[in-house]
């Protein structure tokens, strides 16, 4: 994701003139810097937010019913604001950001629509938190009365997060428009120490969960609640708050100004209609999701664990590690330049940007599928090694399934803001149809043959397929829209050079992993630090060994997108 220009040495919020948009680091060599930066960001963010997460494992485990209704709760306001960020912010603010800084009236044009975007976002979250008791109910199946009344007092808490996380979007997309990429990646960070200081207090004062969680109500208390759920919501309110430095810092000023006239929207009205229509359907299959996996969940006994919601989120984070490391910094580094191009008409270089995207993001997301694949059971005894012996085998398989989808899941991002750049939300729309119904067919189809114990697994797969159908259609839709071009044989040929280094990696990691021991050489039973160590030292040599395999049967077949990936990272290495 040419280093950005720094803004800090132009108090003016437009640059020098005023007039003239940020520069798109589309080439090749600025891709790559930019992403360093970002791509930096987010390893420190997502570092610290393992140790996050390693702390609230230990504190209500990964099962149990109080597990469950926090990650039903804490999950509420993500899923709300993926339909506010995918039906106004990301398909409308970003691409008008880029038109106002290229506007004479660029401050008017960005106080309105900061203001606006603000207003209405403070408002649907008093209405939402309000209703939080109808909202766990929309998101639950199978649950007893006191595990939705839990998880009603866990949304009153976490509900009010969905205006930060907004605000955090709405600042970080300004940064982003004057090319400081790297505040945007780094904020998360306030996030995780806020977290880790509050998390941490709960383990003094009231210590660790039971390794099957907790199931007996009467053990969970009022206190326990308020420094559990208000320590997520307070991190994500110094996550969107510490944006201002970097933004005061550079001169930008954000006056509040209320008004629709001049703002562009009137030509992105259409956009949002139907992105957003495509986010709430999306979204409609997730609810089935949760709803199905709650139901999974609420099966876990104190003898028994069953995979449920919170087994889902510990294998998702895993498997956006990856993700969140370079695709979203690629992307981001991109869109800019992305959104540009489209806006003036050249095709080409959109073609060009995509085609590089999609290629430089596929060598690091294939061989990230077979390290998942072959590693999930140690991958989790690593990050989260408090899950313990029970809680790391359901994570495993469900994040196995998942990861089948890891490489779709990167060209879907790339794809799917060339059609925002476009201004295109109703292709996105009729794509988000067949593959929403592939993921609801598939948890269906769980329901109806497989065992309870499954539907977690079964979900995981059913989101991976949707993933690969999404991606499919997109591309065909891209074709027409990029002059019936889309670089297509060269993207294709990359791949399968990737998959097969992939697969012979596999198999040699798979191969060592066994040797080993494979799961029994996880140490379960011996405190969380000797897990997480266990699992550090088989992921380190057998992953080691898997990347050694891979990046020479990338040399051999000359790939010379592997390059491309490394060159900014040796680079640094060597100064």
């Amino acid at each position: 994701m040419t280093a950005p220009t720094d803004p800090a040495s132009d108090p003016s919020p437009q640059g020098a003139s005023g007039t003239s948009a940020p520069a798109a680091p589309s080439s090749t060599s600025s891709l790559g810097r930019s992403s360093i930066v970002m791509a930096a960001g987010t390893a420190a963010s997502r570092l610290g937010g393992l140790v996050r997460n390693t702390m609230l494992v230990a504190a209500i485990s990964s099962v149990g019913s109080v597990s469950i209704a926090f990650d039903v709760a804490n999950k509420l306001p993500n899923v709300m604001f993926a339909i506010l960020a995918g039906g106004m912010l990301n398909a409308v603010l970003v691409p008008q950001i880029v038109k106002a800084f290229r506007a004479h009236n660029t401050q008017e044009r960005i106080d309105k629509l900061l203001t606006l975007s603000a207003v209405a976002i403070l408002a649907i979250t008093a209405i939402l938190t309000g209703l939080s008791a109808w909202v766990v109910m929309l998101y639950t199946d199978g649950w007893t009365a006191e595990q939705l009344a839990l998880g009603t007092i866990f949304a009153y808490w976490c509900i009010p997060q969905l205006f930060f996380y907004g605000l955090y979007t709405l600042l970080g997309q300004v940064l982003n428009a004057r090319e400081q990429f790297g505040p945007f990646m780094w904020a998360p960070v306030a996030n995780n120490v806020v977290s880790v200081i509050g998390f941490g207090i709960f383990l003094l004062v009231f210590g660790t969960s039971p390794v099957l969680g907790i199931n007996d109500l009467s053990q969970w208390d009022t206190p326990r609640t308020i420094l559990l759920a208000g320590t997520a919501t307070l991190g994500i309110v110094a996550q969107a708050l510490v944006l201002l430095v970097p933004l005061l810092r550079s001169g930008f000023r954000w006056h509040f100004r209320l008004g629709l006239r001049g703002i562009g929207l009137r030509s992105a009205g259409s956009v949002a209609l139907w992105s957003l229509a495509a986010v709430v359907l999306e979204q409609a299959g997730i609810l089935y999701l949760t709803r199905v996996s709650s139901e999974a969940g609420a099966a876990s006994t104190d003898l028994v664990a069953v995979a449920g919601p919170t087994s889902y989120t510990q294998a998702l984070l895993i498997y956006l590690l990856p993700h969140s490391l370079v695709t979203v910094s690629i992307a981001t580094a991109l869109f800019t330049g992305i959104s540009k191009a489209a806006q003036e008409g050249d095709t080409d270089q959109v073609r060009s940007d995509l085609s590089l995207g999609l290629r430089t993001v596929g060598v690091f997301t294939v061989f990230a599928t077979a390290a998942l694949v072959v590693l999930a059971a140690p991958a989790t005894a690593f990050i989260v090694p408090t899950a313990g012996e029970e809680g790391t085998a359901l994570i495993a398989q469900v994040l196995v399934a998942l990861s089948l989808g890891l490489v779709p899941l990167g060209a879907m991002v790339l794809m799917k803001w060339v059609y925002f750049a476009y201004e295109d939300g109703r292709s996105v729309f009729w794509i988000t149809v067949p593959s929403t119904v592939a993921l609801v067919a598939g948890l269906i189809a769980a329901q109806l043959w497989l065992p309870i114990e499954l539907w977690v697994v079964a979900a995981g797969g059913s989101y991976a397929l949707s993933n690969w159908i999404t991606v499919l259609l997109r591309t065909r839709g891209l074709k027409r829209k990029l002059d019936g071009r889309l670089d297509g044989a060269r993207v294709l040929l990359l791949h399968a050079k990737l998959l097969l280094a992939a697969v012979v990696s596999g198999l040699v990691g798979w191969g060592l992993y066994r040797l080993v021991g494979g799961f029994e050489a996880l140490s379960f039973g011996s405190g969380w630090v000797l897990t997480m160590l266990s699992g550090l030292w088989v992921s380190a040599m057998c992953g080691l060994a898997m990347l050694a395999v891979y990046v020479l049967l990338l040399r051999l077949l000359r790939v010379e997108e592997l390059g491309r990936l490394l060159g900014p990272v040796l680079a640094r290495l060597k100064r």
